[in-house]
């Protein structure tokens, strides 16, 4: 099982860090030996009578990784389509994979968060069938090199992606969502399906069922779908303050290593650590834990991500 670490792009818990802030921590995360580094795709952040949080824009940040970083690899968790047309999404990704020598792992999500979408002018309405027709686009694109399609919403007319990049599928197409439509689409279009946000692997067990439940609709043998999960990690104890999005992983650095090997044990392929708070500390514990997981590996897995 491959582990990474998601990167502080937001203002939570309140301090907006500099891209030179991110970037140090970025090397530190592929000098500890993460395998992938995760970066958030928003706009801003406002709930109900209370201020807007910023964010840096994911993919300016992840391509200026892909120069400050040379073995880990990068991802999207995930990239909202509807921020973006489709088959100049999958033009970006082309280029970005091929900067990066191949690192790219193309997370792709409807969105969820209103208020971004009308602080910038974006449909909200329909963002399934909007995120359906974008992914069939990108998907073409990126397989194939080629594009014909007329939707509702995004249509493409002799659309063709030169140069085609370093691999000739594409990056791996990963999916994140949880509702009977997403998952359909996951079934039928993905590489990759993530999960999230998780603490203990017992509360992971549920959506991992229902995800193979939608691989077996669809005629697909669900072990074609690798899985990665989302997990909140708090090294040492409790997040403080405590995180609003839900349960968290939380003890010793022994603790953290029993924990990743229940995802393992899941037949997770990929958990991607999210830290609160997230600093240059926190990683260090976190890549103690990686450490000791790392030092009773299970005996079946595959650290290749194909």
């Amino acid at each position: 099982m491959k582990v990474g670490i998601t990167l502080p792009l937001a203002e939570h818990p309140g301090k907006q860090s500099s891209y030179e802030e991110i970037r140090a921590l970025a090397r530190q995360a592929e000098a500890a030996g993460f395998d992938s580094l995760w970066c958030f795709d928003h706009l801003l952040f406002r709930g109900e009578g209370e201020p807007a949080e910023g964010i840096w824009e994911c993919w300016t940040t992840l391509s200026a990784l892909a120069e400050a970083t040379s073995r880990i690899q990068l991802g999207t968790l995930v990239l909202c389509t509807a921020f973006r047309n489709p088959a100049v999404l999958a033009k970006m990704a082309a280029t970005l994979d091929s900067i990066s020598n191949g690192r790219l792992i193309l997370g792709l999500g409807a969105g969820w968060h209103r208020p971004e979408f009308d602080a910038f002018g974006i449909d909200f309405d329909h963002r399934v069938a909007r995120f359906e027709e974008a992914v069939h686009i990108i998907a073409s694109l990126l397989r194939t090199g080629k594009a014909e399609f007329d939707g509702r919403y995004s249509w493409v007319h002799g659309g063709e992606l030169r140069p085609r990049g370093v691999r000739p599928a594409g990056p791996p197409l990963l999916i994140g969502g949880s509702g009977p439509r997403m998952l359909r689409a996951t079934a039928r279009q993905a590489d990759l399906w993530n999960g999230c946000w998780f603490g203990d692997p017992a509360g992971f067990e549920p959506a991992l069922h229902t995800v193979r439940e939608a691989c077996a609709a669809v005629g697909r043998d669900p072990s074609t779908l690798r899985i990665t999960a989302g997990v909140n990690v708090v090294p040492g104890g409790r997040a403080d303050p405590p995180d609003p999005r839900g349960p968290a992983l939380t003890g010793t650095p022994t603790d953290l290593a029993a924990g990743f090997a229940g995802y393992r044990d899941l037949g997770v392929d990929h958990l991607v650590c999210n830290l609160n708070p997230h600093h240059a500390a926190a990683q260090r514990a976190l890549a103690d834990a990686l450490r000791s997981y790392r030092s009773r590996p299970h005996p079946t897995e595959e650290r290749t991500l194909r």
